[in-house]
């Protein structure tokens, strides 16, 4: 009896002591008292910059970052893509959210993917509609104060002079080749010789330019209709896709109510569905019920609890979050209620994991788990010997992320993306756009609550985020890295209103990433794993094995490139950080 006392009595200290958090960053945190715009790319901040110095407010410089990171990121976003945005109004003390996601074509069916081999992994029959044009240009119209053409303005120079490509970006170029060189309107732009450009290669992208020029004296409708409308249909076509005018013609982007938690006096905001945005603020109603801070941050427990309320929330995701137009009754206000966390959060076991895929709960009638379903959990687990390689472009080069604070502390959380890096590959000839992919996320089952119909948006994985205390800001931040967006947001959250770190050390911290659930890309498996940062001590990966946890270690720093910008509470000054992965900058004045 005393020999198992004390072997239990070990194995909690080694699951509860925690590394010391690190002191130093190793980027500063970049001050400001006039504006901060923190991005993927150096030349999208410093645009972003541009507009705040010349007198634009939050929303201008946003959506000038945004078309410069279409260029200087073509793996992550561009004209092609989708986007979210949350805008926190200063004078109003309010948040606003921006849709600008597109649908699945009309003639998409999930016969007609069926009978033509299932949901291909690139080319025309991957495209959905894209948002992003139409939410950007929303955004501008209803909160900002510049024109289209003077916001644009930066991004058709660019365009029309070229930029020198960066090493991140010549990574993802040799990375995407494959995919790329299936498209002659692709490697005319990206590719010299026959090979991607490399680091200090210059590119231009004329044709791209004139879609941006359209864009800037018609708006909208000099992307979705005319000439440019046509040259998209027209490429797409060719490789497969059925995407027509009227698709392109329907899209509009819309304003919708944000939602939110409170997590311990922070009122923290997320996107709404079609937006997987509500796992984060599920996950912190979960967490709001542990003592993390007696935890130990990055301990075996904490990591073991924050893994677990991830694995909840994820499952209520793929039950019951799609598009709200063809789900009309999500439970949102049900699962985001203080006592159905209260009765999942006694689904989690301090000392045992959840065995892969949790089951997922009836919020309507307030029980952890619904009728029939069973929860398992894991038996200790072994450390792996060596950590497999890991590519940190395979995550990054997914989606971008840039955030922007004016001198009024109006505030824009944006997340826009293509899906995989590259998207679909194509760029139909004489636009100089890359189309996205993002049909892929949609499932080829029609009982699936995410299953593909005509016009339906899929469910997102972009999901911006910011928090207010008392109506003011207090922090907006966000993350490329799909499914891991909501995790490695979730963590850095945590580092900075849990343990007080600045902002660049709450996003330079290792985190770990769990795929214990339906993946959000096709076939959306369940891999069922842990990825774990090698750096973590010996002593917090043998914790979280012990608890049952199957560890991918990996040789990295982190996943994903969080960017935030928080706002002193007593003195209003702008604290930036970027994370030490890609191409990321912030930039304060």
């Amino acid at each position: 009896m005393a020999r198992r006392l004390i072997a239990t009595l070990a194995l909690s200290a080694l699951i509860t002591q925690g590394p010391r958090a690190q002191t130093v960053s190793w980027r500063p945190t970049v001050m400001g008292t006039h504006g901060m715009v923190a991005a993927g790319h150096p030349l999208a901040a410093e645009v972003g910059m541009r507009v705040l110095k010349a007198g634009g407010n939050a929303v201008d410089a946003a959506v000038a970052a945004w078309a410069i990171q279409g260029q200087v990121e073509p793996g992550m976003t561009g004209l092609g893509s989708d986007m979210f945005a949350l805008i926190y109004l200063a004078k109003t003390r309010e948040v606003k959210f921006i849709n600008g996601t597109g649908f699945a074509p009309k003639a998409a069916t999930i016969d007609y993917y069926t009978s033509h081999g299932g949901m291909p992994d690139d080319g025309g029959l991957s495209v959905a509609v894209p948002g992003a044009v139409s939410g950007a240009a929303l955004a501008l119209q209803k909160y900002g104060t510049r024109s289209m053409a003077d916001v644009l303005a930066p991004a058709i120079e660019v365009a029309e002079n070229g930029y020198a490509i960066s090493e991140g970006l010549a990574r993802g170029l040799d990375g995407g080749k494959g995919k790329l060189g299936k498209f002659p309107s692709s490697t005319k732009i990206w590719f010299r010789d026959g090979a991607p450009l490399q680091m200090g290669d210059v590119v231009k992208n004329p044709d791209l330019a004139r879609t941006l020029r359209a864009i800037a004296t018609q708006g909208p409708a000099g992307f979705y209709t005319g000439p440019v409308a046509v040259a998209l249909v027209a490429g797409m076509k060719a490789h497969g896709g059925i995407i027509t005018e009227d698709d392109l013609a329907a899209m509009q982007a819309f304003e919708d109510a944000p939602i939110s938690v409170n997590y311990k006096g922070y009122d923290v905001y997320e996107c709404p569905p079609n937006s997987q945005g509500f796992t984060m603020l599920y996950a912190l109603n979960l967490l709001e019920g542990f003592n993390l801070r007696y935890m130990g941050h990055n301990s075996a427990a904490y990591l073991h609890v924050v893994t677990e309320s991830l694995k909840l929330a994820f499952a209520d995701r793929n039950k019951y979050v799609a598009d709200p137009k063809f789900t009309p009754n999500i439970p949102m206000r049900e699962m985001l209620s203080k006592d159905y966390a209260a009765k999942r959060r006694a689904l989690i076991d301090p000392n045992r994991a959840i065995v892969g895929e949790a089951p997922f709960g009836d919020p309507r009638g307030g029980t952890a788990t619904a009728s029939g379903r069973q929860l398992a959990y894991a038996v200790p687990q072994s450390v792996p010997g060596q950590a497999n390689p890991y590519d940190p472009d395979k995550v990054i080069n997914l989606t971008t992320y840039l955030t922007v604070v004016d001198q009024d502390h109006n505030m824009v959380s944006l997340t826009s993306s293509l899906l995989s890096g590259f998207g679909s590959g194509l760029v139909p000839e004489g636009t100089g756009v890359m189309m996205n992919d993002r049909m892929k996320y949609f499932y080829l089952d029609a009982n699936d609550v995410n299953s593909l119909q005509p016009m339906k948006r899929v469910r997102q994985t972009i999901n911006p985020a910011m928090a207010l205390k008392d109506g003011l800001p207090v922090v907006s931040f966000g993350t490329p890295g799909a499914d891991t967006q909501p995790q490695t947001q979730l963590q850095f959250f945590l580092n900075f209103i849990e343990f007080g770190m600045t902002v660049q050390q709450a996003l330079e911290q290792p985190a770990v990433i769990s795929n214990s659930f339906r993946d959000s890309y096709h076939p959306h498996a369940v891999l069922g794993m842990l990825l774990t940062p090698m750096m973590l001590p010996a002593h917090v990966k043998e914790g979280l094995a012990a608890l049952g946890h199957k560890l991918d270690l990996r040789d990295m720093r982190g996943v994903g490139s969080v960017k935030a910008i928080a706002v002193h509470p007593k003195t209003g000054v702008l604290m930036g950080g970027v994370s030490p992965t890609g191409d990321s900058y912030v930039m304060g004045w």
